[in-house]
């Protein structure tokens, strides 16, 4: 029974802990200075390592596709495949994944030093309420930054497969425009947003709730890293599922 009841109360306290810390973005006071710290941590430092896979992936993706449809004549959508695939799926995905090594590690591992240093107990002595000032300011400041990092995920994979298809398969770089802006659709657009932004909510949540439910001492810190990494990218795969289901139910013009 206790191993039943056990997983019940973990998945329970998650969800206190994300109710709480959406509450706490509404009420006072407003750390200004620490949503844009951790803006800066969670957007800007991941800036390099995104555009780098990004790119990549698309170039890797346009050489792939472009092979593979050259042999049925219909190398000329290559930008149509890159960039739907792109936009709907492998964009939020693999933005919220990378994002995910760095900033749900990175999270999950400080919290878990501030718990075990007292630090967290310090701040309640103090009236400080720790879920507004440490979870609170980073849920606003990934909900902000990571949706963002998954657009420019997108635009430099985009940008990625049209080096590909011109240098490989020479496609013309107005052609292969012009089919990128024919294949998308606002409808696309939304969909890369909101999945960015269910990706940003459980990245960050899922590392301050790893953080801050360390047992074991410093030992436990390194547990509640890969702990929170795991879990960040097995959800995010599991969230991707039910919301493509969803969204291409919702929003009709996602239809081919």
């Amino acid at each position: 029974m206790k191993a039943l009841t056990k997983p019940l109360h973990k998945v329970y306290d998650y969800f206190t802990l994300v109710a709480q810390a959406f509450a706490g973005i509404f009420k006072r006071p407003f750390y200004f200075a620490e949503v844009l710290r951790q803006m800066e941590n969670i957007g800007v430092q991941s800036l390099p390592i995104v555009l780098l896979t990004s790119t990549f992936v698309g170039m890797i993706l346009a050489y792939q596709s472009g092979f593979a449809m050259a042999v049925f004549g219909a190398k000329m959508y290559i930008g149509t495949l890159v960039s739907l695939s792109l936009v709907r799926e492998l964009g939020p995905v693999l933005a919220s994944v990378v994002v995910a090594g760095r900033i749900g590690a990175g999270t999950a591992a400080e919290l878990g030093s501030m718990l075990v240093t007292e630090q967290i107990d310090a701040m309640r002595a103090m009236a400080t309420d720790p879920i507004k000032k440490l979870v609170s300011t980073r849920l606003l400041a990934g909900m902000i930054m990571i949706p963002a990092l998954v657009m420019v995920a997108n635009l430099m994979g985009i940008l990625g497969g049209g080096f590909i298809a011109y240098s490989a398969f020479g496609l013309a770089p107005t052609f292969y425009q012009k089919t990128v802006i024919e294949a998308l659709v606002v409808e696309d657009l939304v969909m890369t947003l909101v999945k960015g932004l269910f990706f940003g909510t459980l990245i960050i949540t899922l590392g301050c709730y790893s953080g801050l439910n360390v047992e074991g001492g410093t030992t436990g810190v390194g547990h509640a890293t890969t702990r929170a990494v795991v879990l960040s990218i097995v959800f995010i795969l599991i969230t991707d599922y039910f919301l493509t289901v969803l969204l291409l139910k919702l929003l009709p013009g996602l239809a081919f």
